[in-house]
């Protein structure tokens, strides 16, 4: 029994591990190569350089007089400004749609309820090129022409399911018992979820509109459906560049996006050990 336990001990260690490493080296090699000076093949080292992140920044750079693969820094400029855009109106749809929804299924019963719950997790489940087909085809049949609108529309589709999710747990962990004392002692109910409600539900807000905030900004699947031919998200601007090789600024970029995440991901983090 002691030599079964052990090795069942040890798989699931070992198991952890590869798991881990699956998920994360990858990344480490990204960060890695991106300040990899080669031009040509960036699996081959030649030495340390920050020239490729100054490129992507707009610098002009030694590397860049000989090797330049970003056309133009003014493009990725404005699909960074569009997608941080797009990013902000979804979020705060979504973050204000879904934490109402979320807030009136927990508090009202009613005819289909149950139903209404269901539909509120079929955006999740439905796979990102059929959601995007459909608002595609939903949008030219309703003659709305495609750009920043119909993408904000778009990810509002799905963004507010996440919303919900995450608020309605926050709200399956609420103590009832003190809305009903709040209103014993007198207060009318904007008072009450101003004063009781809002503050316990703050944590789940603040995580719902970051995980709207970071799903937004890295979408492309549904946003390369619906967003016409004028408009250029961040995530659309590096699938372009990647259909003609992986090259050292795309490494660049991608190391950019991921310390933004974390550092989105941090503030919430640290929101809600001070909400807390």
């Amino acid at each position: 029994m002691k030599i079964l336990a052990s090795l069942a001990r040890g798989s699931l260690i070992g198991y952890t591990a590869l798991f881990f490493a699956f998920i994360y080296i990858p990344l480490v090699l990204i960060a890695v190569y991106s300040f990899n000076s080669n031009p040509i093949n960036m699996m081959t080292w030649t030495g340390f350089t920050t020239d490729w992140y100054a490129q992507v920044l707009g610098f002009k750079t030694a590397i860049s007089e000989s090797a330049l693969y970003i056309e133009s820094t003014d493009q990725l400029v404005q699909a960074v400004w569009n997608s941080l855009m797009i990013a902000t109106s979804t979020t705060t749809i979504a973050t204000v749609l879904g934490t109402a929804i979320a807030i009136a299924l927990y508090r009202f019963d009613f005819f289909g309820r149950r139903f209404y719950r269901v539909v509120m997790f079929m955006p999740m489940l439905m796979p990102d090129i059929v959601l995007g087909i459909a608002l595609l085809i939903f949008f030219v049949n309703a003659g709305v022409n495609l750009g920043l609108t119909t993408i904000i529309i778009g990810q509002c589709t799905f963004l507010i399911s996440y919303v919900f999710i995450v608020v309605s747990a926050r709200l399956a962990g609420m103590d009832r018992t003190l809305e009903h004392a709040s209103a014993d002692l007198g207060a009318n109910e904007w008072t009450t979820f101003r004063r009781v409600v809002f503050p316990q539900l703050l944590p789940g807000i603040v995580g719902g509109a970051l995980l709207a905030f970071i799903i937004s900004m890295d979408d492309l699947v549904i946003t390369y459906f619906i967003a016409g031919v004028d408009v250029t998200t961040l995530p659309m601007f590096i699938f372009a560049m990647l259909r003609r090789g992986i090259k050292p600024e795309i490494n660049a970029i991608a190391v950019m996006m991921l310390t933004f995440s974390f550092v989105i991901a941090s503030l919430g983090l640290y929101l809600r050990s001070r909400q807390k």
